[in-house]
C-alpha cells in the first residue's frame, strides 16, 4: 500500500521562507577532481558558493521579517563565517518533512544537491532514515526526482564521495582532542586517514562538498557545535521547537539571526 501524504500550507510556507533567504543566488555547482590517475579522474560534486554577500543575504531575510510585521535584523550573524538561520517549528508540525522538502526546493532553485542532516542520538538517525524512506515516492510525485540518501559509514566509499544527503549522529565526529589528534579505542575514522579514500580523511572529501549542514534539535548538540566548522558548510539549518538564545558554548554565541516559526495554524518569520 503506497502511503499519501498531504501538504499542509505552513510546512509549504517554512521550506519557502528559507528559499527566499537566498533570493538572487543563480543556479549551479562546481566540480572538484578529488583523484587523478593514468585512466580515471574521479570528481566530487560540491554546492556553488554563494553569489550574495553578506548584506544581500541580511536584505532577504530583513524582507521576510517585514512581510510578517516583525522586528528586523540589523545584520546578518554569522557561526564561524557562516549564515545560521533557525526554524522553529513546534512539536508535531512535521520537522523532518518540511527539511526534505527544503532539501528539494533549494535543489530546484538554486541546483545545491549536498546535504548533511545531523541529529543528536543514534534513534533519531534511524528516524529520519525511516522518514526519507517512505516519503520517498511521495516527493517524487512532486518533483520528478529522488534524492540519494545514506546513514554516514567510513566503510563505504561513495557513502563519503557521492553524498547528496548523508545522515550523521554527532557521536560519529565529536571525539576530536584538543591538540587534533586521534588516539586510541575512542578515535573517530571520520578524521583518519584510510586506505579506501586513497589516504584521505573522510572529514575532508565533505567539506570539499561545501555541504549544507541541516541540524536536527540543536539545542542537544551542546559543544559538539563548536566543531561544525570541520565540515565547512555553505551555510546551517537549524530545526527545532526549543531554540537555545543568547546562549554561549565552547566561547562562541549560538546565532540565531533569523528565525522562522512554523505552527499550526500560522507561520511567522521572527528575529
Amino acid at each position: 500500500m503506497k502511503l499519501q501524504f498531504k501538504q499542509q500550507g505552513y510546512q509549504s510556507d517554512a521550506t519557502q521562507a528559507v528559499v527566499d533567504c537566498f533570493a538572487g543566488q543563480t543556479k549551479g555547482h562546481r566540480k572538484e577532481i578529488t583523484e587523478r590517475t593514468e585512466l580515471l579522474v574521479h570528481e566530487i560534486f560540491a554546492n556553488k558558493k554563494f553569489d550574495l554577500n553578506d548584506k544581500e543575504l541580511i536584505k532577504n531575510v530583513q524582507a521576510l521579517q517585514k512581510e510578517q510585521g516583525l522586528n528586523t535584523s540589523k545584520q546578518l550573524e554569522t557561526l564561524d563565517g557562516t549564515p545560521n538561520f533557525s526554524i522553529e517549528m513546534e512539536t508535531g508540525t512535521g520537522k523532518t518533512y518540511v527539511y526534505t522538502k527544503t532539501m528539494f526546493e533549494l535543489n530546484k532553485k538554486y541546483g545545491w544537491s549536498k546535504f548533511i542532516i545531523m541529529v543528536p542520538s543514534v534513534a533519531i538517525r534511524e528516524g529520519v532514515h525511516k522518514s526519507l524512506e517512505i516519503t520517498a515516492d511521495h516527493f517524487q510525485d512532486l518533483y520528478g526526482k529522488k534524492i540519494r540518501f545514506s546513514i554516514y559509514n567510513t566503510q563505504n566509499k561513495s557513502n563519503i564521495v557521492n553524498i547528496e544527503v548523508l545522515i550523521m549522529n554527532y557521536q560519529a565526529f565529536n571525539a576530536k582532542k584538543k591538540d587534533k589528534e586521534i588516539r586510541g579505542e575512542s578515535a573517530r575514522k571520520i578524521y583518519q586517514k584510510l586506505d579506501a579514500l586513497q589516504s584521505e580523511r573522510p572529514i575532508d572529501i565533505i567539506s570539499r562538498a561545501r555541504p549544507i549542514l541541516i541540524i536536527d534539535e540543536p539545542q542537544r548538540f551542546g559543544k559538539s557545535e563548536s566543531l561544525f566548522k570541520e565540515f565547512n558548510p555553505l551555510c546551517v539549518l537549524r530545526y527545532s521547537a526549543t531554540h537555545k538564545k543568547d546562549k554561549k558554548y565552547s566561547g562562541s554565541p549560538y546565532f540565531c539571526e533569523s528565525s522562522f516559526w512554523a505552527s499550526k495554524p500560522k507561520f511567522a518569520a521572527k528575529a
